[in-house]
This record gives structure tokens, C-alpha cells and sequence, in this order.
């Protein structure tokens, strides 16, 4: 099940209270105090993990608390430090406050240690008031709480090519076709209900990571299909290749359809539809020549450098492929005879 969205609640482990003791020794007379202080409570910790692709776990483990610090005792002896509570969220995860909203954190890279709640300090024990005039002091302090938030996650997905379009566009067979991920293909609507990751790797032992954004339809922004929610996954990409049906089957406009997903996406952010783009024409086995000409002269007019078109490798350079990626995979020499073995059902 993938998850992008959790409300958790974490709690730092509070300090351990000061203690109040005196020295009785044998031969030892006014011994004088001796109440250790208490320990510090444990802090909360998020840590990036490459081998977590969802935030499940959170579903079922809503409220995280850190170990309490240890009360100090007699003979000066200081409280156990409470243990850190280290939880490891996926590459992309979002950390705010709920209510004020305010950012805490984006953890972005592999082993990324933030610090989320800081445990409390532990009390001091009677010891520590001792000074000339007060020689036996009773005075010693409680542990001081550790904090205590409400935290909203969201989860973008870490893609350097995203695959955008309508439903049943043939985003998932393209992705299962150049990389080794399985999405579910079938004939109808909304088949991918939520993000697919696949990675497409190179003869150079290079690789980039490819998302499958579930089909959007106009109105998505106010709540239509399956609305815009898995849009902020588009955010960090870098590329958006757009599939547009050109079969008797897929819209009837295929440039309105491209408007309509970008308006979508100007829609949820200003910027994203002016990301990078590649408007790839699908289904060519049964496309409509009418719909597969207005759409090249479209993109002709709107100075769109190239549409890459899935049909015969006449129809289509596989050695355009690199310009096409530039700048991400410009410098990948081996990218047009890997995409030509890899994109074979199509090309």
C-alpha cells in the first residue's frame, strides 16, 4: 500500500529529576550533600532510508516518544542519558507543523540525520546548590520535559522523469517497458491509483529514476478522478514526459488534452507547468493520422524542440534520445542503443 501522507505525534523523552542525598559514611562526619543530577531525556531523529518507498509505517504508529533520562541518586552519581528514538523515513519526505504549517525539515539524501525533538535536561541534584553560606542544601530540581509536537508528512517522491497524461495513456507500459517495474496494465481508467518508481539503468552503470504520476483529467483540481493529490510528486522532477493518446480510443483533441494537464498542473503550482517537456504520442499501432498531424503541428508552433513519437523507427531517431534528456543524461553515450533495445514493442 503506498502511503504519502501522515499526521504522527512525537514526544521527547523528558530529564531525570535531581536527587536529594547527603554523604553518611562511617569517619566521614558532616559528610555534606551528595544528589547527583538527573540524566537527559533521549531526542527524536529522522533518518533517510533509500529502502523505505512509503510512509505505511506511520499509519500504524502514530505516536513516537524518545526514553526518559534516569533520576540522579546519592554519591553524586548522574541519571542514565535516555535512549534517541532514531525513525527512518524515504528520500522525500516533508516534515511541517501542524497548524503554523512551518517547514521542518526535507530530508532529501541516504544516512540524513535531522533532529525533530529535543529531549529535556535533566534536573541538578542537591550537590550543585552547596557554597559556603548554604553548606547542606535541600534544594534540588525536577527534569525538564522534552518537546512535544504535531507533525504533518508528506512524501515526494525523488524522480528525475516524471510520466504525466490522461488516463489509460500508456504511461504504465511505458515504464514497465524500460525498466523492471511491474505497474498494473489493464484496458480501463485509472488503473495506476497511485506513484510507480522505476529505475532504468545504463550500460555505464549509471541510472535515473522514473515515476508513473496516476492519470489526471480536467478538474482534477477540484476534486475530479482521483483530484490532484499525487501532483506534488511531480514537484522535484526534473523532466515531464507527456504521453498523449493518439488512437481512434484517446481524446478526440489530442492538443487540447496537453493544455488541459498543463493547465492542471499550473493549477496546483504556478511553476510546474513550466517545467521541461516532451510530448510523446502513444498507441501508434491504431493512431488516427488526423489526431497524430495536429498534435506534430502543434508542438511545431508552440517551438517544442522535438515529439518523440512511439511508432516504427522510421517514424522516430533513437539517437535524438540524449538531446532529448539534455541536460540530465547528456553525457550517457550509450542511451540510444539501450533505449532502442529496452522501448522494442514500441520503437
Amino acid at each position: 500500500m503506498f502511503i504519502d501522507r501522515a499526521v504522527i505525534h512525537v514526544n521527547a523523552g523528558d530529564g531525570g529529576n535531581g536527587c536529594l542525598a547527603f554523604r553518611r559514611e562511617k569517619f566521614v562526619p558532616r559528610g555534606g550533600p551528595s544528589g547527583g543530577d538527573g540524566g537527559k531525556g533521549g531526542n527524536v531523529l529522522f533518518r533517510g532510508s533509500k529502502h523505505i518507498n512509503t510512509l505505511l509505517p506511520f499509519k500504524f504508529k502514530q505516536h513516537i516518544r524518545a526514553e526518559r533520562g534516569a533520576h540522579g541518586s546519592g554519591n553524586n552519581r548522574q541519571g542514565r542519558t535516555g535512549e534517541d528514538s532514531i525513525i527512518d523515513v524515504p528520500l522525500g519526505t516533508v516534515v511541517t507543523k501542524m497548524g503554523s504549517g512551518e517547514m521542518v525539515c526535507d530530508i532529501k539524501e541516504e544516512g540524513t540525520l535531522v533532529l525533530i525533538a529535543k529531549g529535556g535536561d535533566g534536573g541538578r541534584g542537591n550537590a550543585r546548590f552547596k557554597n559556603s553560606v548554604n553548606q547542606a542544601p535541600r534544594r534540588h530540581e525536577g527534569g525538564w520535559p522534552g518537546e512535544e509536537k504535531d507533525l504533518r508528512l508528506e512524501l515526494k517522491v525523488l524522480a528525475d522523469i516524471g510520466l504525466i497524461g490522461y488516463p489509460n495513456a500508456g504511461k504504465s507500459t511505458l515504464i514497465s517497458s524500460i525498466s523492471d517495474a511491474r505497474p498494473k496494465i489493464a484496458d480501463y481508467p485509472f488503473t495506476t491509483l497511485s506513484p510507480q518508481l522505476g529505475v532504468v539503468a545504463f550500460d555505464d552503470y549509471s541510472s535515473l529514476v522514473v515515476a508513473d504520476i496516476p492519470g489526471l483529467i480536467e478538474g482534477a483540481h477540484e476534486g475530479t478522478g482521483l483530484g490532484h493529490h499525487f501532483l506534488r510528486h511531480v514537484e522535484r522532477c526534473k523532466l515531464l514526459v507527456h504521453l498523449v493518446d493518439v488512437s481512434d480510443f484517446g481524446e478526440e483533441d489530442p492538443v487540447q488534452a496537453f493544455l488541459s494537464i498543463n493547465k492542471e498542473l499550473s493549477l496546483f503550482e504556478v511553476n510546474l507547468s513550466d517545467k521541461p517537456q516532451i510530448a510523446v504520442a502513444s498507441k501508434m499501432d491504431s493512431a488516427n493520422p488526423d489526431r497524430l498531424e495536429t498534435l506534430e503541428k502543434w508542438c511545431r508552433e508552440q517551438e517544442i524542440e522535438v515529439a518523440a513519437v512511439m511508432a516504427g523507427d522510421a517514424q522516430m531517431d533513437p539517437d535524438d534520445l540524449p538531446r532529448l534528456l539534455d541536460p540530465i543524461v547528456a553525457d550517457k553515450v550509450d542511451i540510444p542503443r539501450y533505449w532502442r533495445q529496452r522501448l522494442h514493442p514500441f520503437l
